[in-house]
């Protein structure tokens, strides 16, 4: 990746949390589509046109479109911000990556409606670190765990104990390492934690596994069927399908074009009324903040997919939950979530997780990157606003402490 030198002051964008409250709310995009366009024509050196532009075709979905234009965008700028609302009172630059919205740590979200300003720096395999930095009180690592990140972080891993300024989530290979496999083997025995034994294993293991021609034992250890299979480096469920059987097995991996998945056992964590409940968790300095709670009929659960638009008993579930979280959940499994903290050791990671039913909290992700936002309508969320404010609050806070501003 070739690219101008970085300007005293980067090029200011519209940025991730605006651009993505007006699609959520689902304003019409066009006249500011139209505006960006008339910008990138007139000076097609205009970096941050392009990368807003970018932006707003990965929100809408279209994927191959937004990374090719966020690369042509890097090609030309590898630095932006975003500015505070008013006068900037903290100046955080984040390291990023390249990618799609669940690439990097959401932390436009995170600051948004601060006077917090955003400096993103992006960063690729080669790529130097531009000299000098633009200037800022703090620095965070953003770039998240994946098969495509994983040699960044690991170039990146030496550098970070020379940063000129504090440094939040600096060890990058503590952030490697929350692969689903790598998370399960750091937590396996940890006090009321279940982190199901999650396993690498080809298309071709998998093949004769199906036609039993090798025991499922001696790929997944002290398993059975069910369990669970996706391909490596899939999210938000693709791929992802629950299988009874050897003969599910085979079904599958017709349907599935990759060489490489995960496979775990399968945990039935459903309620005593048979719903499935799942929870996203933050962890700040080891402290946890829920983000939300989603209730479905099905195993596969999904804020998106889990009826919390139209049901009213579920939303009222989540307001519960949310307001005797501290209370209860947390003081429940405060064991786990202090071996969690411990043992994964970053200053910021979020989980997805659910509870069994003998009470011990079930683990199915820990990412640095997860999407933890506040822009749910607030005419049907209204519970959420305090909430996601108290996770805002804290994570700010964890910043102006390590910038010395408290």
């Amino acid at each position: 990746m070739n690219h101008q030198p970085l300007p005293a002051e980067p090029p200011a964008i519209i940025g991730l949390a605006k651009l993505a409250r007006m699609v959520f709310e689902r304003v019409d995009l066009q006249p500011q589509w139209n505006a960006l366009v008339e910008r990138a024509n007139a000076d097609p050196n205009d970096a941050a046109a392009l990368l807003d532009l970018a932006t707003m075709l990965l929100l809408t979905g279209n994927s191959e479109g937004g990374l090719d234009l966020q690369a042509k965008a890097l090609a030309l700028q590898s630095g932006y911000r975003r500015p505070a609302e008013g006068k900037a009172g903290l100046k955080v630059l984040a390291v990023m990556t390249p990618g799609d919205m669940m690439a990097n740590t959401p932390l436009d979200f995170l600051l948004a409606g601060s006077d917090i300003e955003l400096i993103s720096l992006y960063v690729a395999p080669g790529l130097r670190m531009p000299a000098p930095l633009p200037a800022h009180d703090v620095a965070f690592l953003a770039i998240g765990e994946s098969e495509a990140s994983r040699p960044l972080l690991q170039s990146l891993a030496p550098l970070m104990p020379q940063w000129p300024a504090p440094l939040l989530n600096g060890d990058a290979l503590k952030i490697a390492a929350l692969t689903r496999d790598g998370v399960c083997q750091r937590l396996a025995g940890a006090p009321q934690l279940l982190a199901p034994p999650a396993v690498r294993i080809d298309r071709e293991g998998l093949a004769r596994i199906a036609a039993g021609e090798a025991a499922l034992a001696a790929a997944l250890p002290d398993a059975a069927f069910p369990i669970i299979a996706r391909p490596i480096g899939s999210h938000a469920g693709t791929g992802l399908e629950k299988l009874d059987d050897a003969a599910a097995l085979g079904a599958y991996l017709q349907g599935q074009p990759g060489e490489l998945f995960y496979i775990s056992p399968f945990v039935d964590y459903a309620s005593q009324d048979g719903l499935f409940r799942k929870q996203r968790i933050a962890l700040i300095k080891g402290r946890p903040y829920v983000c939300h709670l989603a209730v479905s009929a099905h195993w596969m659960v999904h804020y998106l997919n889990a009826a919390m638009l139209d049901n009213a008993e579920n939303r009222a579930f989540e307001a519960r939950f949310m307001e005797t979280f501290d209370q209860d959940f947390a003081v429940r499994h405060r064991e786990a979530f202090a071996a969690m903290a411990e043992r994964i050791g970053l200053d910021y990671f979020a989980i997805d997780c659910a509870e069994t039913r003998d009470g011990r909290l079930l683990l199915f992700e820990a990412d640095v990157a997860m999407i933890v936002h506040d822009m749910d309508p607030p005419d049907l969320f209204a519970y959420k606003k305090p909430q996601m404010r108290k996770v805002f609050d804290a994570f700010q806070a964890m910043l102006r402490e390590a910038a010395g501003r408290i």
